[in-house]
């Protein structure tokens, strides 16, 4: 991997949280598909489109994010690319809804726009850098690339529904997700400020927890009794445990100086905050009775499921891994069991709960047991 041009860590900019609001707002319209319930069920097509809708949103982020790590300057012209892009936003919120038939062609106009507006800020920094650093000018040509191959799509999408009414246009972020891991060699060239890349993911994954403590606002109720504190006392538990899984993660086992692509650390945080977003709606879930136990429960397990997967995924990036795989067959047991039991008590949602909170804390303890036994004494001798 190059590393001739390694900067002073870059600090996270005013403009960039100001950037995460509108994905705070966007994560809130996406939440908001997946409360239409029939007959106690979420329709297939409404639950495909809050997947594609919330995987397109964090995709637009996730790119934005990575320029800006790499090559932004915190110039006027960075500025103006942003404001254009919330400007943008705006619209793909509102395109957001259940019934997206309406807004299908302003949404992916919009999102096409987005994608043209990166591109732009690429090629610019390519017609700077293609004599003084060819190993970033290749970079930059693949993201060139793929996103104007993924407006292609779009734009392909749209011809397509015009005649016959076939949404294709989602094909265009599963393009960007493959060439993402297709392209690993060519990203690999040109590695990234990682301390700002691993605080901006962590704000997003912030950001993603205020909407899930807003969620289990609706537990905390005037009604004075036992099972009405018992489900409030578990959602709260359920967020700590989970808020302390990635916090203690990036506090205590996280190798912050690394000199890494920033590539597989990003697509994995997609997953993570896909996750997140998914459980937020898994609580509200939990309390309503118009919604049936067997859906409420698959997405429960889901939810925790992807979200922990992926969580332990990001071991490679802990300080002084060893590769070991005592702690991922604890936890593989683990898993099994949790879901086993969620299984064995889909119809007995007090029990249920019950179960997910000791889950997140006997996750965060595999954490703990990680750190109080490889991380702590690496520490101290290299102090010594």
């Amino acid at each position: 991997m190059f590393d001739f041009l390694k900067n002073e860590e870059k600090k996270v900019e005013y403009i960039e949280l100001i950037y995460d609001l509108f994905f705070v707002y966007i994560i809130g319209r996406n939440n908001s598909l997946v409360s239409h319930i029939s007959n106690g069920f979420i329709e297939p097509h409404i639950f495909l489109s809050y997947v594609l809708c919330t995987l397109i949103t964090i995709q637009i982020w996730y790119m934005t994010i990575l320029f800006i790590n790499r090559y932004g300057d915190n110039s006027f012209r960075e500025y103006i690319g942003l404001f254009i892009n919330m400007f943008l936003l705006y619209y793909i919120a509102d395109g957001t809804r259940v019934y997206w038939q309406e807004s299908f062609y302003t949404y992916n106009i919009a999102w096409a726009l987005i994608l043209l507006n990166i591109s732009v800020q690429y090629y610019l920094k390519y017609r700077e850098t293609k004599a003084e650093a060819p190993w970033e000018s290749l970079n930059i040509k693949f993201f060139i690339q793929t996103q104007l191959l993924m407006i292609l799509v779009i734009a392909a999408g749209l011809v397509v529904y015009s005649f016959t009414g076939i949404p294709l246009t989602p094909l265009a972020m599963v393009v960007g997700f493959a060439a993402a891991i297709l392209g690993r060699k060519k990203l690999d060239l040109i590695s990234v400020d990682f301390p700002h890349l691993t605080e901006r993911v962590m704000l997003y994954v912030v950001f993603t927890f205020g909407e899930m403590i807003i969620a289990i606002s609706g537990y905390f109720t005037s009604e004075l009794s036992w099972r009405a504190f018992y489900y409030s006392l578990c959602a709260f538990l359920i967020v700590v445990g989970l808020f302390m899984s990635y916090g203690f993660f990036y506090d205590k086992l996280l190798d912050r100086d690394m000199t890494v692509s920033g590539n597989t650390y990003m697509l994995i945080h997609i997953f993570i905050i896909f996750a997140l977003s998914s459980l937020t709606m898994a609580l509200e879930f939990m309390r309503e009775d118009a919604i049936a136990l067997i859906p409420k429960t698959a997405y429960l397990i889901g939810s925790f499921t992807v979200y922990y997967v992926f969580l332990f995924m990001l071991a490679p990036f802990i300080k002084g891994y060893c590769g070991s795989l005592k702690d991922f067959r604890v936890f593989g047991v683990l898993l099994i069991v949790f879901i086993a039991l969620m299984i064995l008590s889909y119809n007995k949602p007090l029990i249920s709960i019950g179960v997910s909170v000791l889950m997140t804390f006997a996750c965060w303890n595999l954490e703990y047991r990680y750190w109080k036994n490889c991380v702590l004494p690496q520490s101290a001798n290299s102090e010594e």
